[in-house]
């Protein structure tokens, strides 16, 4: 009698501790998946409310800049680079200067008045700068000279007078004004303005060549003399260095006292 008494109360006990660990997972998984729930809109939320938070993607930077009006291909591996490459050469962090700065705020809003009575896009403002600092003095070792970096022969084709005792190629007006007739003559060669810059480095005769030869007519895929294959990016990152001075560490020309998060330095 005693050990049926027995058997029964473990019995009891057994079905007891077997309800009790059946019961308590169903309760586990509930209380899991709430807490989840609530860590998952806790993210959702803290994403939203801080953007400004997050670094500006310098693919998307680059999605913005143009050239005369003419989309760049950074969707190019080769091109995104190189864009990069030569605008991080032109920051501040590596120039350490000014002086372009300075140069630009005194002459292209003369350079611009006169190319635009040509009908040439605002960015060939920026050509001297590249070309010759914007130093008249400034002489290359095939000839070349001036603030636009005329070749003789090409700056007499435009007007200019060259010679012993006058070389107009230092004068600044009369310069610019040969300089805009030259790049609308390139203009109704190439129908490109992006060519069309790469021809006044290089001259349009070698540039039809090239073209001719690679059967290619996009600056971005011809392949050209070092210089003139860098020439356009070195164009292009000038103007973005003037034009958006805070995203290259110029501090001073910035267009506010300070950065902001809207608008962080890239370079």
């Amino acid at each position: 009698m005693i050990i049926k008494k027995v058997v029964c109360i473990s019995l009891v006990l057994g079905a007891l501790l077997l309800s009790k660990l059946y019961s308590t997972p169903k309760i586990q998984p509930m209380l899991v998946s709430n807490l989840l729930g609530e860590v998952n809109k806790n993210v959702e939320i803290g994403d939203d409310e801080t953007p400004a938070a997050k670094e500006e993607n310098p693919s998307n930077y680059l999605e913005t800049i143009n050239f005369a009006e003419e989309e760049i291909p950074t969707n190019l591996p080769q091109v995104e680079s190189k864009l990069l490459r030569y605008m991080k050469k032109f920051s501040f962090s590596k120039t350490g200067s000014y002086d372009l700065h300075k140069k630009a705020e005194k002459h292209l809003p003369k350079i611009s008045k006169i190319l635009a009575s040509y009908g040439i896009p605002d960015d060939f403002k920026y050509v001297p700068l590249l070309e010759s600092g914007m130093n008249q003095s400034t002489t290359s070792h095939k000839g070349a000279g001036g603030y636009w970096q005329f070749m003789p022969q090409t700056a007499r084709l435009y007007g200019l007078v060259v010679n012993g005792s006058r070389d107009d190629r230092k004068d600044f007006t009369k310069s610019t004004h040969a300089a805009a007739r030259y790049i609308k003559d390139l203009y109704k060669q190439f129908g490109n303005w992006t060519l069309v810059a790469a021809a006044y480095n290089v001259g349009g005769g070698r540039l039809k060549s090239a073209i001719k030869r690679q059967n290619e007519d996009s600056y971005y895929e011809l392949a050209l003399n070092a210089e003139t294959s860098s020439y356009v990016y070195k164009l292009i990152s000038i103007k973005e260095i003037i034009e958006n001075p805070d995203k290259h560490g110029y501090k001073r020309y910035a267009k506010h006292d300070v950065e902001t998060e809207n608008d962080p330095k890239m370079f």
